[in-house]
């Protein structure tokens, strides 16, 4: 599966260089620009899923970009800004933002946020009817079938949900915190007993069929991908 390319906006060249590894580290592919001329000759060559848009720029503002931007393309854009009152976020999500973070954030939120938009915006896959593949693994998720060479794989509800979702994109990290709200619906409070037993079952019936193979990496202090 291709990579999800992501537009980071921001004049900090510290924040840039650190949300840059963020995101790269998760399995997304990101480009920076530092100033809204630069964001809007960077849209203009190349297509992206999402964009991370400061709103305090260096000549075109913020606003201004989300502005220009929303007059051809419906790119998701999260805003992000020290500003914390009502009407700035107001203002932002009338105009065309499709989220809205402050500085300073939890990386793990804004890792969230931005799943959680890139999800709606996509459809779910179950519902695409797109078969999806990795090595020796076939998910159809037209009829919540999973075969491992061949072989019929009987997963659980949630076992087959956390295995659709690392195959949608194989080379991302996903975090506990997006499994848990992906995969149960339900705010992520910290515990995470619940998504090890599942990802412990899930290896144990892949290792059944295929004991040489392990298809599914655990990445310490994060969460899972695949192998």
């Amino acid at each position: 599966m291709e990579s999800i390319n992501i537009l980071i906006v921001e004049d900090d060249v510290n924040i840039s260089n650190m949300l840059v590894d963020l995101l790269t580290h998760s399995g997304y592919t990101a480009d920076t620009a530092y100033s809204g001329t630069e964001a809007l000759f960077c849209l203009e060559k190349k297509s992206y899923a999402l964009i991370l848009l400061d709103l305090m720029l260096p000549g075109m503002s913020g606003e201004e970009v989300l502005k220009s931007l929303r007059q051809t393309s419906d790119t998701l854009v999260i805003a992000v800004s020290a500003k914390d009152d009502s009407p700035t976020k107001i203002s932002l999500l009338k105009n065309g933002a499709d989220d809205y973070i402050t500085k300073p954030f939890n990386n793990e939120e804004l890792l969230a946020r931005i799943e959680a938009l890139l999800r709606r915006n996509s459809g779910n896959t179950s519902l695409s009817g797109k078969t999806l593949t990795y090595k020796g693994l076939t998910l159809n998720p037209s009829t919540y079938e999973v075969y491992l060479k061949g072989q019929p794989l009987s997963l659980t509800k949630r076992e087959y949900k956390i295995l659709e979702l690392l195959m949608q994109n194989p080379q991302r990290v996903f975090s506990k915190n997006v499994i848990y709200e992906t995969v149960w619906e339900d705010l992520f409070l910290g515990e995470d007993n619940a998504i090890n037993v599942h990802i412990s079952n899930l290896r144990q019936k892949l290792a059944k069929i295929d004991p040489d193979e392990a298809y599914i990496q655990t990445v310490w202090g994060i969460g899972f991908k695949m192998k």
